[in-house]
């Protein structure tokens, strides 16, 4: 299959992570966090929950590793074929980043649980003629490059990702951030839910932040005091 047509009418809710463990031989996870999301898809594939997952296709994976003569960690690309286990889907949409478009392209793979029930899983890519040479590789490397590079991973997955779905007809209802890369997307929301300037009292925000406060839920990996913090 190589559509989502068939998922458009039941799903209804979108689960935003910047890594997924989907399978081994797809190296879009790095550790815990990734796990974590796979075995929420499998979870809702067993449980036939209607929700649609989107993550990044992290075609160089995160690294391989090789020990060096003076054991020193050298880390190589962990490449992997995405036409071995995805499908193209004839979709693209642009998100602005440093005052240019940069295009976005889903794969889709599909999972299917032990009773049949199947769920789709996006992952998106820039790899495409329409971006520079730069911006093709914002979607290789899994938490690769410097601060800049990953804020434009993180926008090629929250904007991208919602306008993505939003092309291929998904009409959602709940947005599911795990951790807080695909924050961004409360922008796009926001810019959804505009409210017109005819209709403001005086002070009152342009934005209707309650209705996407209630679109939206988020999930934190390791909610202790030993990785976030005391407060």
């Amino acid at each position: 299959m190589s559509s989502v047509e068939p998922f458009l009418a039941r799903t209804h809710i979108a689960y935003f992570s910047m890594e997924m463990a989907v399978r081994q031989e797809m190296h879009t996870y790095a550790g815990g966090l990734g796990v974590l999301a796979g075995d929420t898809a499998r979870s809702c594939a067993d449980l036939e929950l209607p929700v649609v997952f989107v993550t990044l296709l992290s075609r160089a994976g995160y690294f391989r590793q090789q020990i060096a003569a003076d054991g020193r960690q050298v880390e190589q690309p962990d490449w992997w074929e995405p036409e071995r286990w995805c499908a193209p889907l004839n979709a693209m949409v642009a998100v602005e980043i440093e005052q240019k478009p940069v295009w976005i392209r889903p794969w889709l793979y599909i999972h299917t649980c032990p009773h049949g029930h199947q769920i789709p899983i996006l992952l998106l890519d820039t790899r495409l003629d329409q971006n520079s040479d730069d911006d093709r590789t914002l979607t290789h490397y899994l938490y690769g490059g410097d601060e800049a590079y990953r804020l434009k991973q993180e926008i090629v997955l929250g904007i991208g990702g919602i306008r993505i779905l939003r092309a291929l007809g998904f009409d959602l209802h709940t947005h599911h951030l795990n951790e807080g890369h695909a924050a961004l997307l409360t922008l796009d929301l926001l810019n959804r839910w505009r409210i017109p300037p005819e209709d403001l009292a005086p002070g009152e925000p342009a934005y209707d932040v309650a209705e996407v406060r209630a679109r939206c839920v988020f999930t934190t990996h390791t909610p202790v005091e030993a990785t976030i913090g005391s407060t």
